[in-house]
């Protein structure tokens, strides 16, 4: 068992996204962190106004890199809890064997994954950007409004752009897209796995987290599924999402990776 939960954000959010699952960890008994990315740890009032320019070449081996630096500094392996492009993150922390589970909720596909086709049409402005490759990029209102954030209420869309949402760099998306710098050891894997979807996430459809819960079961990996489907890929801060959050503390108890006693939810295998 671990009581320290490591969680870990996606591209255009910053680690505040994580305070209420934090909040909700901690009172029932976990230790939570929740480090930013590299050349992100700023308010986010400057990083909307001038992000650093190093971030502009930040790739997800770097990411990982900075996330397996702070695992370093704890007292034991955490549950590693990643969502989007931390996701990713997860998988390839969990594939350094750097954590005792994980969980990745509306993951980026690894390496010999390929992205559905919703997938990449909600990432088309990033990969038709200019120069994409080496830029820091934003995302739009409308945007955010019809592949992020696309079930949550009106009111909830317009506040969590204006409080949340921060450039980022284009890197991660091209290097998911292409498959390069995103690999993951399948076959070396031993901790379980738990895939997080949104039945109408358009930016990790559903049908590619299940094609990666697919690739880690043929490895052998425990890794299970659990889906919501009115829930779009902002769900870990839509109404609703407390219940996903007892999922996954559920999962951990049943999996005996947890300390706390949350209740029956289960997930499908």
């Amino acid at each position: 068992m671990t009581s320290t939960i490591l969680f870990v954000h996606g591209a255009w959010l910053t680690p505040s996204c994580w305070t209420p699952w934090r909040a909700h960890f901690e009172a029932l008994g976990y230790n939570t962190v929740a480090p930013t990315w590299p050349h992100m740890d700023r308010p986010i009032a400057e990083l909307r106004r001038s992000p650093r320019p190093e971030l502009a070449k930040l790739g997800v081996g770097a990411i990982v890199d900075g996330y397996a630096a702070a695992i370093a500094q704890l007292d034991e392996p955490p549950v590693i809890v990643g969502h989007s492009f931390g996701g990713l993150v997860t998988q390839m922390l969990i594939g350094r064997g750097l954590g005792v589970a994980g969980v990745a909720i509306d993951p980026a596909p690894p390496r010999g994954v390929l992205p559905g086709l919703r997938s990449v049409v909600s990432a088309l402005p990033v990969l038709t950007a200019f120069n994409g490759w080496n830029r820091i990029l934003t995302m739009s209102e409308k945007g955010f409004r019809a592949d992020f954030a696309n079930a949550a209420p009106a009111d909830l869309q317009r506040s969590a752009f204006e409080r949340e949402i921060v450039p980022c760099p284009g890197r991660p998306y091209f290097q998911a897209a292409i498959g390069i710098g995103n690999g993951v050891p399948f076959d070396t894997i031993t901790q379980p796995m738990l895939f997080v979807s949104g039945g109408r996430d358009r930016t990790a459809d559903p049908a590619m987290v299940r094609r990666i819960q697919r690739r880690y079961q043929k490895a052998g990996v425990k890794a299970e599924l659990a889906l919501y489907p009115d829930h779009s890929h902002f769900l870990i801060a839509e109404p609703g999402w407390e219940r996903i959050a007892k999922a996954v503390a559920a999962w951990l108890e049943h999996n005996r990776l947890g300390i706390a006693k949350p209740g029956s939810d289960r997930v499908a295998a």
